[in-house]
């Protein structure tokens, strides 16, 4: 499994606990029980989903920031999460260039949302990005 499947289930990993409030640690176990993943696929989906989850109060307090005339519970469920571990990504984790994390956001929100919520995440990163000078 390439990265981007595991950015996909750590996503839907997220999805699951933040609208079916499932437990984390469940959530993770169904989802490395369900799906066949390497050892290092394993800990990057671990670093994502726990990752994410550890910072959550810091990411939605930036998102919220760049979300005009939005509150980050009122995005769509799949754009919120999206958007939460694409961030998570470009903040936290030095494994990945931004320009490939704003991508695969955009990828997964197409897939899971539409074009036009796909543009509005690019939106929000791409101002995160710039503004708190991740370099590209």
């Amino acid at each position: 499994m390439r990265r981007k499947r595991v950015r996909e289930q750590a996503f839907r990993t997220l999805f699951m606990i933040d609208i079916g409030k499932n437990n984390p640690e469940k959530a993770l176990f169904y989802t490395i029980d369900n799906f066949t993943f390497s050892a290092g696929e394993q800990l990057f989906l671990k670093e994502l989903v726990l990752g994410t989850l550890e910072k959550l109060p810091e990411l939605d307090s930036l998102l919220s920031r760049y979300l005009i005339n939005w509150e980050i519970e009122r995005l769509a469920a799949p754009v919120r999460n999206i958007l939460r571990l694409g961030l998570f990504e470009l903040l936290f984790s030095e494994k990945t260039p931004p320009a490939v994390v704003i991508n695969e956001a955009i990828e997964l929100t197409k897939r899971y949302q539409d074009e036009e919520a796909a543009r509005f995440v690019n939106g929000v990163l791409d101002k995160i990005r710039l503004e708190t000078q991740i370099p590209k």
